[in-house]
């Protein structure tokens, strides 16, 4: 079994939801069941998917993990583009958020590739 906490990806992934919890507080209050609402899913699946991945026995499961993981920075990179489109946010408020996303993304696709070399 791994420990999740000492994952850079994990920590990592925690300050983002963090920063996205700040965000929302800027958005419409219309939005707060909706947009807000996904946004703020989408950001605590990433590290909660790393750290039940790690609870699994073999690589392979780990990385099927750490793949629904990527996908939720995809969908939460999605929504944050998708909130500028929308006049909800400014495009230069996000700009350091979607760059960490980007990181997180390229971080959790090395990690997939090192297990699936390493299965």
């Amino acid at each position: 079994m791994r420990n999740f906490r000492e994952l850079d990806i994990w920590k990592e992934s925690r300050i983002l939801v963090k920063e996205i919890y700040f965000l929302m507080k800027q958005m419409p209050e219309e939005e707060k069941f909706g947009l807000t609402s996904q946004m703020k899913r989408s950001s605590i699946s990433i590290p909660s998917n790393i750290a039940e991945g790690c609870a699994k026995k073999s690589n392979k499961d780990f990385a099927r993990f750490l793949e629904i993981s990527l996908g939720s920075c995809y969908e939460l990179e999605t929504q944050l583009i998708l909130s500028v489109d929308l006049d909800f946010l400014q495009e230069n408020k996000i700009n350091n958020i979607i760059n960490s996303t980007q990181l997180i993304e390229i971080k959790i696709t090395s990690f997939i590739n090192y297990l699936n070399k390493h299965n």
